[in-house]
Parts: C-alpha cells; sequence; structure tokens
C-alpha cells in the first residue's frame, strides 16, 4: 500500500501523542544528538568532536535514506561541562524539545552513564563510547541476565586494559610491587573494585598491590599516596585519573624523590596536551591506546585509513591527532549504518537496527550480541603505548609508540616498553 501525505501525517501525529519523543521525521528532518565534555577537567575527551561533526556534516549533506525516505540530517551537540548531572540534563532537553532520533555519546563514566540513563528512561535508542564497558554496564547497575532495552556501547574492558598494562609490565625488570591511584568516580571504582578491578588479576599475576584508597578529583595534595607507595618499595604506579591529577602526583612524586620505574595511568595520559603540558615529566610514561594512525582499520563512511584521518585532523586543526577522533568518528558510522538499515526512524526500529549491527568502522568491528560479554557491548581492540620525546625535525613535542599488542595482534607495534 502507498502511503499518501496525508496518512502519513496522521501517522506521525499518533506516534507523537502516543510518545515522550516525538520524531521530526514528518518535517523530513531527522535529528541525532551528541552529548560529550567540551568543556571542564574532561574536556580532552570532546576536543575533537567539533571537527568530527564537521567532517559528519559533509558526509550527511546530501541526507539519509531511512525506511525508503531521505531525510536531511542534523546533528546536535551538547556540552556536559564535564559534569554527570548537566549531561543528563542535556540529554533529556535533546530527547524532549529537540526530539532526537538517535543519541550517541562519549567520554568516560561521568558523560556516557547519565546520558545513556535519560534513553533507557525515555525509550530512545543510545550509542555510546570511550568508557570500559564495566562502568558503563554495572556503573549503571546492569542486569547480566537482562541487559538494557535501549542503550548500547562500543569501547574495550577492564580485562582488556589489565592485560596491556601487565604485559608491559611483565616485559620489564621490576620488583612486580604496584602502587595504585584510584579516584573516587565511576572509573577509579570500577578499577579498584576488588572483583571487577585491577586487585584480583594483579595477585593471581603475582602483583602486589598497594591501594591507598579513594581521593576526589581535583585533589591539590598526594602526600599520602606517594608516602603509601614510598614505604612499600612500588616500582609500578597505575591507576585512572584526570589529566589535572596525574599532574599533581607527577610534580609532587618528583618533588618527594619518589622515582618509579614504571607509570602507566589510564584517562589522564591519554592525550599529547596533557603530555605537553608535563614537559620533560611526560616523556616514558605509557598509557592504553583505543585508536591510533597505527590501527589498520579504515571509516565505512569516508573510506579514510586511521591514518589519513589522523592526518586529516592535523591538517584541518594544526593540533597533534588524540584518540577520541577514532570512536567520534566511528559513532557516526554505527549511526548512519543504523539509521539507513531502519524499517523506519520509530525509535523502536531504529534500535532494533543498532542491536543488529555488525559492521566494520575505523576502530574495528562493531556488533552487538556475539562480540561482547552482554548483548548490549560491542568490545573493540586495546594495545599499550608510550610516550617519547619526538625526533628532530618533528612538528610534534611527543609522540605515542604502540609498545605491546600481544592482546590485538593486527595493530602494529613501533617499539618496546622502556624503564623511565
Amino acid at each position: 500500500m502507498t502511503m499518501n501525505r496525508r496518512m502519513f501525517v496522521q501517522g506521525s501525529a499518533a506516534l507523537a501523542a502516543a510518545s515522550t519523543t516525538p520524531l521530526l521525521f514528518a518535517q523530513g528532518v531527522l535529528k541525532i544528538g551528541y552529548v560529550s565534555p567540551q568543556t571542564g577537567p574532561l574536556a580532552p575527551f570532546g576536543e575533537a568532536d567539533k571537527w568530527v561533526i564537521d567532517q559528519m556534516t559533509t558526509a550527511f549533506k546530501d541526507g539519509l535514506m531511512v525506511g525508503g525516505r531521505k531525510l536531511a540530517v542534523e546533528i546536535v551537540l551538547k556540552d556536559s561541562q564535564s559534569n554527570p548531572n548537566r549531561a543528563g540534563e542535556v540529554a533529556n532537553d535533546l530527547i524532549l524539545k529537540d526530539r532526537v532520533a538517535l543519541m550517541l555519546t562519549a567520554g568516560t563514566p561521568e558523560t556516557a552513564n547519565p546520558v545513556s540513563d535519560a534513553c533507557e528512561l525515555n525509550e530512545l535508542p543510545c550509542i555510546s563510547s570511550v568508557v570500559p564497558w564495566q562502568p558503563w554496564f554495572f556503573g549503571r547497575q546492569g542486569d547480566p541476565a537482562k541487559g538494557f532495552g535501549w542503550t548500547y556501547h562500543m569501547f574495550w574492558g577492564l580485562e582488556d586494559v589489565i592485560a596491556n598494562f601487565t604485559n608491559g609490565w611483565k616485559s620489564v625488570a621490576t620488583n612486580k610491587k604496584v602502587g595504585g591511584l584510584f579516584p573516587n568516580d565511576g572509573d577509579g571504582n570500577a578499577w579498584g573494585d576488588k572483583e571487577l578491578g585491577f586487585p584480583k588479576p594483579l595477585a593471581s599475576m603475582g602483583f602486589t598491590l598497594t591501594d591507598p584508597g579513594r581521593f576526589q578529583n581535583g585533589t591539590q595534595d598526594f602526600s599520602a599516596q606517594i608516602a603509601a607507595f614510598k614505604r612499600d618499595g612500588c616500582e609500578i604506579v597505575t591507576g585512572v585519573v584526570i589529566p589535572p591529577d596525574a599532574k599533581t602526583f607527577l610534580t609532587q612524586a618528583r618533588q618527594q624523590a619518589y622515582r618509579p620505574k614504571v607509570i602507566t595511568l589510564g584517562k589522564a595520559l591519554l592525550f599529547p596536551g596533557a603530555i605537553d603540558a608535563l614537559g620533560e615529566l611526560g616523556h616514558g610514561l605509557s598509557t592504553e591506546v583505543w585508536w591510533s594512525p597505527s590501527h589498520p582499520f579504515a571509516s565505512s563512511l569516508t573510506k579514510q585509513t586511521a591514518a589519513q584521518l589522523a592526518a586529516a585532523y592535523e591538517s584541518g586543526t594544526k593540533r597533534q591527532w588524540t584518540q577520541p577522533i577514532g570512536f567520534a568518528h566511528a559513532l557516526f558510522e554505527v549511526a548512519a549504518n543504523t539509521l539507513s538499515r531502519a524499517k523506519s526512524a520509530k525509535a523502536a526500529d531504529v534500535r532494533d537496527a543498532v542491536a543488529a549491527t555488525s559492521m566494520n568502522t575505523v576502530v574495528g568491528a562493531v556488533k552487538w550480541g556475539g562480540q561482547g560479554p552482554f548483548r548490549n557491548v560491542s568490545k573493540t581492540p586495546l594495545v599499550l603505548g608510550q610516550w617519547v620525546k619526538a625526533p628532530a625535525g618533528s612538528k610534534n613535542k611527543v609522540e605515542l609508540v604502540i609498545v605491546d599488542n600481544q592482546a590485538a595482534p593486527a595493530i602494529p607495534t613501533g617499539g618496546k616498553l622502556a624503564l623511565l
């Protein structure tokens, strides 16, 4: 049966009346919401988003076919301000006021979790990333037997970061005594969790963990942690801290004559700007690498390789490539693929298309229901990297070199982990 315009508008009106998330596809416009930290201490996670969205505006300039109908695409970016309450507020605005058809979000549990919760509550499909799956799933009280109805996640897990960190540590000579920096936030509580986090696997591998307890983000004094690490002879320091806290800890450790052989931190050491700000303190620090120009993947949307995407970013912004570029881009790859397969722009149809996703992206394969621990989680590959001083003549001060790929052999290494 052919649907005429009157029938279409009537159907749209009925949908709007029946749902808290009426969609704008009756006007031929489909909105995609995107929430990330543009300001605040987590802003480095959102640094590349506006550039990626400009790229996507070009990619979507001719619209998308959704359910046999060409729709114009509008991307609405909202700033979580690195604040969970704000993240939830802007997510609700996107759902109830902007009436987005699909939500995307990234950048630590403090942004992705409240946005995902708002979407679950309002029955709107959401794709999230840049949070290890444990703080995203269990941090939202996810039930492994049920999963979530509307929210889907693509990233690696704590088991992957633990494997990469320990693979690196095993490759160098240390006393296997580890000091842990775990703040009182979604990531810190997950990484330090006795069952889900670092303690149990480290003990099973013969590492001894000193965990002085949770601290608040933005703390100005790490003397207690440094004293505990010195007391126990910790030659390795690990944890998951925001960039300002890493700078405070590293500066005070040097002042207090604490010099571990290896410092491998999640979150804080991901970004070239944070390493530049540390000066020579940043040389030799190691961290997880979720995306880089070395990754052997290409975009389904623009056909750019990871290397070409990173080069385009550097050329367009005059800034060094940064890991979140790949995942911001990949979120839109999955969004475009999902919407092109959806039977309509109705929330349930878009959700069903998200759940059926199986595709290759610039961050690797994404597939829900078979590529993760639960049906809502699709895992992506992870390797270990180390920041080194850039060679003479380089336009950058530091470079992130992949030093261990045992967990993802398809991603090539550029060196081996060196002691500080």
